[in-house]
């Protein structure tokens, strides 16, 4: 703990006098009732009450000195520390066309992928994450941030609807997607910078093509790990209510892969909410990145304690002088 304006400590000095004062003072007083001699009480003991004839004297001074603790500002020390963490800056690319609608993934890609993605996020506490997503279109729903709750929440409210209700161009447009989370990174100053690409199904519109995409990637020193979600073969969808069709499962794993190659990552192949699970989990062991860190702690306050106690010394001391101390006039 440290004080904020300790020249106030300067005012303690004016206890001497007043010491002075009261130890010169004790011997002038004279009693309220004379008596020509106190033979009769030789030898009787003192009573307790005797050990409190200073107590007034010294709540005063507490008082005093707890009222100048607190005009000092009494505040904690602001504390530095070195450390280590691992840390990096990720930027999820997701895909969120329709066809994530389907159910081969329980409930469905769509939301078994937010699932994995929420786990992957809470176990990088020191990350900066992004999201950025995209169908036939790309956008991005969250820029890089240490802030993860709100990360999750921007997370959380991510589905298909937009390109269901024709809010984007639905198609799968891997290049737009992962070109936006390159633009979201290419500036970073992190030591490691990765993209991580999901989709489940081919490159059928954007402006820009996946490979070309991918040789930014390569230009910035991103790392870009993609994964292909679904089933092989056919996969449940809904059409209305409750009911479902079975459609074949088209995923463009051999250009997933040249995107992984050309940006020193790894393709991934996830046929299952478990292996989807497997997959991120293998991500998190792949990016360890020590940094430096300087923790900061900010100041707070602490005057409250030495208030309470100069409150109560005076609470007290007005007690004891109107009870067990009054004096006769």
């Amino acid at each position: 703990m440290e004080f904020a304006h300790k020249e106030y400590f300067l005012l303690l000095l004016l206890l001497i006098p007043y010491i002075i004062w009261y130890v010169r003072t004790q011997h002038k007083h004279y009693p309220s009732l004379q008596i020509p001699t106190t033979y009769m009480y030789k030898g009787t003991k003192k009573s307790w009450k005797n050990y409190l004839v200073h107590a007034p004297f010294i709540l005063r001074v507490l008082i005093f000195s707890m009222l100048v603790c607190v005009i000092a500002r009494p505040q904690t020390k602001d504390n530095w520390q070195q450390s280590e963490v691992e840390g990096i800056d990720v930027m999820l690319a997701m895909d969120i066309s329709t066809s994530m609608l389907a159910q081969d993934l329980q409930p469905n890609r769509i939301e078994a992928t937010k699932k994995v993605a929420t786990a992957f996020i809470n176990s990088r506490p020191n990350d900066n994450i992004g999201l950025t997503v995209f169908a036939g279109e790309s956008y991005t729903q969250c820029p890089l941030t240490i802030d993860h709750s709100v990360l999750l929440n921007l997370l959380q409210v991510v589905g298909c609807e937009m390109p269901q209700n024709g809010l984007i161009a639905d198609g799968t447009a891997l290049g737009m997607g992962l070109a936006n989370a390159v633009s979201r990174l290419k500036d970073s100053q992190a030591k490691s910078k990765v993209v991580i690409l999901l989709t489940d199904g081919m490159n059928n519109s954007g402006e820009i093509s996946p490979l070309t995409a991918a040789e930014l990637a390569k230009q910035f020193d991103i790392r870009v790990y993609t994964i292909g979600a679904g089933t092989t073969g056919m996969a449940p969808y809904p059409v209305y209510a409750n009911q479902t069709v079975n459609v074949p499962v088209e995923i463009d794993e051999k250009t997933l892969s040249q995107i992984a190659a050309m940006a020193d990552g790894k393709y991934f192949r996830a046929t299952s909410t478990e292996e989807l699970q497997q997959v991120y989990e293998e991500i998190d062991r792949l990016e360890k990145t020590r940094l430096h860190v300087k923790e900061f702690s900010s100041r707070e306050e602490k005057y409250a304690i030495f208030g309470c106690i100069a409150l109560l010394a005076l609470l007290l001391d007005i007690l004891l002088r109107n009870t067990l101390l009054k004096q006769i006039p």
